[in-house]
């Protein structure tokens, strides 16, 4: 076995274990594994991944418990979604533990699939993340149903919705991230490029996959996402991407008029430029 392959199998025990504690909870209804863990894009770096779907909280002395006895303990995060994270003191293994509520769950799946509401970046993370979870406890079939939603043809009213939604934030309207990034040049504002810089690309690959009719996988990886399941991809997208990424600072309007240029003949091509050009 590889070492790589060693360190996945060594992780999916850590991801088991965790689950049994969990799932002798009453208010676990289901357990499951996703991100880098989950994927093929697993390295030596990944985390566990575990996201605890319950009907009520879980009180934080329960949660301490069984992280018990672990190195590097932090129980009662909120910063993102609400979770905690660890070492695995048996193995080293980074675990990472996220909270969600099944109704709040269930209005995210809503929102994209039965609303086709788009927002500014990471419309559909959601739908993938609930598409690519390995679940492992699920109490009364309540995560097949949900897992089950979500195996749908991508709406044509949410890919619209996410592209009229996305798409003029790059540079078209008054507010755009373009416009936002020239300010930001002529006040020689380095944090303030970067910051919008980051915001342009999550719009950026909202569209891209809307217009490939995938969900969004996020920001981790989400340059190789694009080239391992996008058939349709504007000339130079990873070249340009790397580049503006790696030095936003240096000729960066020039990058980004480069990418969006790129992104504009895709739409153009498949007809789903939003009117208003």
């Amino acid at each position: 076995m590889s070492a790589e392959n060693s360190k996945q199998s060594i992780a999916i025990s850590v991801a088991g274990r965790i689950a049994r504690e969990f799932a002798s909870l009453p208010q676990v209804e289901a357990i499951a594994m996703a991100g880098s863990r989950a994927s093929e894009f697993a390295d030596a770096e990944s985390d566990v991944d575990l996201y605890v779907y319950v009907t009520e909280d879980i009180p934080l002395d329960e949660r301490t418990r069984i992280a018990a006895g672990s190195p590097r303990v932090e129980i009662g995060n909120t910063t993102w979604e609400p979770g905690d994270e660890w070492i695995d003191p048996a193995t080293g293994t980074p675990v990472d533990v996220m909270f969600r509520c099944v109704r709040w769950i269930e209005e995210q799946l809503d929102r994209v699939l039965v609303r086709y509401q788009a927002s500014p970046g990471y419309s559909t993370c959601f739908w993938y993340n609930i598409l690519h979870s390995e679940v492992l406890f699920d109490r009364n079939g309540w995560f097949a149903t949900l897992e089950k939603r979500g195996v749908v043809s991508y709406p044509s009213e949410l890919r619209k919705s996410i592209i009229a939604k996305n798409y003029p934030l790059l540079r078209r309207n008054q507010s755009s991230y373009m416009h936002q990034i020239e300010l930001a040049v002529k006040r020689d504002d380095p944090i303030s490029v970067n910051h919008r810089v980051a915001a342009l690309l999550a719009s950026y690959f909202d569209v891209l996959f809307a217009v490939n009719e995938l969900p969004n996988p996020g920001e981790k990886r989400i340059l190789e996402h694009a080239k391992a399941s996008c058939s349709r991809l504007p000339g130079g997208m990873e070249r340009q991407v790397r580049e503006l990424a790696k030095n936003p600072a240096d000729d960066v309007l020039k990058q980004i008029n480069a990418l969006v240029d790129g992104l504009d003949e895709l739409l153009a091509r498949e007809g789903l430029m939003p009117k208003g050009r």
